[in-house]
């Protein structure tokens, strides 16, 4: 790069953080961490219509869950601050004065009842909306009486009349737009609050940004930035659209296709190197056929050519399934650490975890990783380790503990594991195998039974193990009290 690279991600603080706007954050921390740039993080709030309270803080604790650290902004500091835009109000006016002054802009004066009345006009006509340019040719007398009157006003945009406005992408190449499709937007409000449009391109020359890698619905609005940039004699940054994200067949990305923000992944029991292997992978390629690839590896394959121009298939199993792998290569220490928040929410472990307690964890967590795909998932497989009565699976009781030998069956076993000198896995499967055959029951015929007895459910990590971390008094008390479940006739 002729310069060092400077980047920002600026998303709008209106709700938990949106998982496409966490892809864009994403390829942009890896284009700087890749060139040794630096990563801005820029709250863009001039909409407080839209603004919901919390959602900075969503956005930033997102961030840090996915490990993308940013090296100014918020929390950071740095030597353009400030980096949220509710505190740059006055530099945007300031801005916009001097286009008015030099003829680039206007005060347009036009209420909000002919603005409609304008568009619906428009609309009846078959007319692209836009605004008329009314004010933008007032004679000074006529700008003389609306200031008289103390007419509110914007401030709006000139933009060209004719011929075109082209720049180039770095992913979809040179684009074109017929500047007579380019209405003159609104860059001040009424109220003097800035819209996105212009205090974008204000704070992303003064923050000296050298790239802006965004989503391709935000093509449209680029001729608006170059023409501005025009305006104020400033070199625009490089421009990278990344592809659009879409459900099933093509359709808009929707909660409904498992697009959420991307918090709720955390919540639902995703891990972050799961998240971010995933959504590097929508809309750019490494240039193979990876698909489990460590940050590291991401970081040195990624580059703005790999973005590829075609929608990216969210595909919420493919996740799933590749957090099920993240999980497995995951050690013992660290997968009990990652359960703790899911087994206190669900009020098996206390909110301070005794070392016992985090202990008997860490015996628990090797029988069920291989079959878990989500941490949430966790609670209810393990919940029988924890529980002083079981809740019996209905289904199961009818078929493995209705039996009127089953009784018999369940004491001959509690039998000979009470007589076991040393509570082993090895130990308790010849003990219980042992015992069945004595009375006929050999097989599933009495590991099914002795399974529902002590876990009280038909599937589950191995029987033998998971009655080995169990422990020989909660089973002996376990096969005593499914006794009791079998009919009496």
């Amino acid at each position: 790069m002729s310069q060092p690279v400077r980047v920002r991600y600026a998303p709008s603080p209106t709700g938990s953080p949106h998982i496409g706007n966490t892809r864009t954050a994403l390829f942009t921390w890896l284009f700087a961490r890749g060139h040794g740039g630096v990563f801005v993080l820029r709250i863009e709030d001039t909409d407080r219509e839209r603004f919901v309270p919390g959602s900075q803080e969503m956005i930033e604790e997102g961030l840090r869950w996915l490990g993308l650290d940013w090296d100014e902004g918020p929390g950071k500091g740095g030597d353009y601050g400030p980096y949220v835009q509710s505190e740059r109000l006055g530099l945007y006016r300031e801005y916009s004065d001097q286009l008015v002054a030099e003829g680039k802009a206007y005060r347009c004066y036009c209420t909000q009842d002919r603005l409609t009345s304008m568009r619906e006009q428009q609309t009846a006509a078959g007319l692209p909306p836009g605004y008329d340019r009314r004010c933008r040719d007032l004679t000074p007398e006529q700008r003389a009486e609306e200031e008289a009157k103390g007419s509110p006003f914007v401030i709006r945009i000139k933009m060209p009349l004719d011929g075109v406005t082209t720049f180039h992408d770095e992913v979809l190449g040179d684009i074109s737009f017929e500047n007579r499709l380019l209405d003159d937007f609104v860059a001040i409000k009424s109220d003097g609050g800035s819209l996105y449009n212009f205090a974008n391109v204000v704070d992303d020359h003064l923050m000296g940004i050298t790239h802006i890698i965004r989503g391709n619905e935000f093509v449209s609005s680029t001729p608006r930035f170059i023409n501005l940039y025009n305006h104020f004699g400033w070199e625009p940054p490089k421009f990278a659209h990344c592809s659009l994200l879409t459900g099933p067949g093509g359709a808009k990305l929707a909660k409904r296709h498992g697009a959420v923000g991307v918090l709720e992944y955390r919540d639902q029991g995703m891990l972050p190197e799961a998240v971010f292997n995933f959504l590097s992978l929508l809309g750019w390629s490494p240039g193979d056929d990876r698909e489990l690839m460590s940050r590291d590896e991401i970081l040195q394959a990624f580059s703005l050519e790999g973005l590829t121009k075609h929608p990216a298939f969210f595909d919420v199993e493919k996740l799933v399934w590749m957090n099920g792998e993240y999980i497995r290569s995951c050690s013992i220490d660290r997968l009990a650490e990652l359960l703790v928040p899911h087994l206190v929410s669900a009020a098996l472990l206390p909110a301070d975890p005794s070392e016992a307690d985090l202990a008997y964890l860490k015996r628990i967590v090797p029988l069920i990783q291989e079959r878990v795909k989500r941490l949430s998932e966790v609670p209810e497989q393990v919940a029988f380790f924890y529980a002083d009565s079981l809740d019996y699976d209905p289904k199961g009781v009818k078929k493995w503990l209705s039996s009127a030998e089953t009784p018999a069956l369940l004491r001959s076993v509690a039998d000979a594991l009470g007589d076991l000198d040393a509570w082993t896995i090895d130990g308790i499967e010849a003990a219980v195998r042992s015992a069945g055959e004595s009375m006929g029951a050999s097989g599933g015929k009495v590991i099914h039974p002795v399974r529902m007895a002590v876990t009280g459910r038909t599937t589950g990590p191995g029987l033998f193990e998971a009655m080995e971390v169990l422990g020989r008094d909660r089973c002996l008390h376990r096969l005593k009290a499914a006794e009791g479940l079998v009919p009496v006739d």
